[in-house]
């Protein structure tokens, strides 16, 4: 039998090597080793746009999860996409960007959202063909926001309406929850401290049919490779 050289020898090790790297620079896992190839793919602290986010502050970086969600779909050696969420919202319009790539991707996906899943998140957390939530996460629900100075013209709160609109339509054609309902929870009064909105734990975002079911990453591994077999 011929002796392996050193680049065979040594390829587990830097195989090992750049997962970590990969875990440290994107958050995320390209193939897991179970039953079945998933990317794991985590959006925590704020979702970052066009602007950065100031230094300190955990973020998911938009420019890097596009081109993991273009590799889930075109690399033949993944079967499936898992998401986990723990963020507190952000960028609007990049939010929304990776909640419509997410939707698009052919190949089964499943979304857990583990302490938080609020804002922009929430479209994120419907995006793939199946949600989960654990009982003590919560997601909030609320109007867009702005930051910074703003032309106080009719134009102005024009765009700001279609904005929501936009986001409250994604929301309804990807859970089992009404634009109606959506907008009631996201304008309601009395619960949040000087604001509006609604803020739902697991029980009452799944009661609502904002998420699919209870349930946290064993639950949504299970889907997905039933999933996967099906196919």
């Amino acid at each position: 039998m011929a002796e392996k050289t050193n680049d065979e020898k040594s390829s587990p090790v830097e195989q090992q090597r750049l997962e970590q790297e990969q875990i440290e620079d994107l958050g995320s896992i390209w193939r897991t080793r179970g039953k079945h190839a998933i990317h794991c793919l985590t959006v925590v602290g704020q979702v970052e746009g066009h602007v950065e986010a100031p230094q300190g502050q955990k973020t998911t970086k938009y420019e890097h999860v596009i081109p993991q969600l273009v590799a889930v779909q075109e690399d033949p050696g993944i079967e499936g996409l898992l998401v986990l969420l723990n963020t507190v919202g952000g960028d609007v319009e990049a939010g929304l960007a990776l909640a419509e790539l997410i939707a698009s991707i052919s190949k089964p996906s499943a979304a857990v959202v583990l302490g938080g899943g609020h804002s922009i998140g929430i479209p994120l957390a419907v995006s793939a063909r199946r949600s989960f939530i654990v009982p003590t996460a919560t997601m909030t629900i609320h109007p867009v926001r702005h930051s910074g100075m703003i032309l106080g013209v009719p134009q102005t709160m024009r765009w700001f309406e279609q904005m929501q609109e936009r986001i409250t339509g994604f929301v309804a054609a990807h859970s089992g929850m009404t634009e109606k309902r959506y907008t009631e929870l996201m304008l309601r009064t009395g619960e949040l401290v000087m604001d509006v909105g609604t803020v739902l734990d697991g029980r009452k975002a799944v009661r609502e049919k904002l998420i699919d079911q209870l349930g946290g990453i064993s639950d949504a591994l299970e889907w997905l490779y039933q999933e996967i077999e099906k196919g």
